[in-house]
């Protein structure tokens, strides 16, 4: 639920323009379309296949009724979360080139329907959680939510300490779907919440490498901005290292399989041989969307064969 951070690459909305005219009958439609915008669809939908891998990972049978309640709960307490995000962050948003097209900054939009559309959505998803699912589900959603609006978006004005702070959001929707069939935190759900935790910190650290000049426009405090090159690709190298330790963590609690041992060490191997040898090149920006990318596939190839692999005791 951070920019991942749930995928990092939050997409601006395709509202039209002040000046654009439209009919009476068309503005409900428009209205319709920029609440939707506010809940970021794309990240939402990251986020309700990580929640389902994780449910489908987890021991037990889950009845309809909690897939149900699990995957609409979910969907609404992140839309929520990224509807406060873009509230808060308006003025923001306005600064920067991948964001000045939302409906708040283009004001197509009035900012007290955002924040009461927001506030509505965690008022009915928090409880269909903690009801409709169990009460350690409900409690992960209102900790991936607080976290998210009321000290991640406000730290990143502040500090680069917000690029870990914000991964724990990001990296909750898997352990979500995990207690939504235990109902409870054990070990094999800690495993893909540290997979998902340091996924993001190699992947968002390549996003602010070629948006730069974007965040520098706005004043959000990131690692290269701060640090400078040297120091951000070191991070990014002991990070991808770590991944691949981490990434070993769920076989030693039952889940996946050779195929993903394979997949997991391959892949891997390859991220920390990429932030070595790529990050030599003149050309940093292309570098780093290529990083970018190759997060994505990593993130999509390990944990979708981690998923069909299974549990395997």
């Amino acid at each position: 639920m951070s920019e991942i951070q749930l995928l990092g690459a939050d997409v601006a909305g395709d509202a039209p323009p002040r000046s654009a005219p439209a009919s009476r009958s068309m503005r409900p439609m428009r209205v319709l379309r920029d609440l939707v915008t506010l809940t970021k669809p794309r990240i939402t939908l990251i986020v309700l296949v990580t929640a389902a891998g994780g449910m489908k990972l987890a021991p037990g049978v889950a009845t309809g009724a909690t897939w149900l309640w699990a995957m609409l709960g979910t969907a609404l307490v992140v839309g929520s979360a990224n509807a406060l995000n873009m509230w808060l962050e308006r003025d923001v948003d306005a600064l920067m080139d991948r964001t000045k097209n939302r409906p708040l900054p283009r004001g197509t939009i009035s900012a007290n329907l955002a924040l009461a559309f927001g506030i509505a959505l965690a008022i009915v998803s928090l409880p269909m959680l903690s009801l409709g699912v169990n009460s350690v589900t409900g409690v992960l959603g209102a900790i991936a939510l607080v976290s998210y609006v009321l000290v991640y978006t406000p730290l990143k004005r502040r500090s680069i300490r917000a690029l870990w702070v914000g991964a724990v959001p990001g990296a909750i929707p898997p352990l979500l779907g995990w207690t939504a069939i235990t109902g409870r935190i054990d070990r094999a759900g800690v495993a893909l919440f540290a997979l998902l935790f340091l996924w993001q910190i190699p992947h968002f650290l390549a996003i602010s490498i070629f948006r730069a000049e974007d965040y520098a426009r706005a004043g959000l405090k990131v690692v290269p901005g701060e640090l400078g090159d040297r120091e951000t690709d070191g991070m990014m190298f002991r990070y991808a290292v770590a991944l691949v330790l981490v990434s070993l963590w769920p076989l030693f609690e039952g889940i996946g399989g050779k195929l993903y041992l394979a997949v997991a060490l391959v892949l891997g191997v390859a991220f920390v041989v990429m932030t070595v040898l790529e990050a030599r090149r003149a050309d940093r920006g292309k570098w780093a969307r290529r990083v970018f990318a190759y997060s994505i596939l990593y993130l999509v190839a390990i944990f979708g064969t981690l998923v069909a692999q299974g549990r395997v005791v």
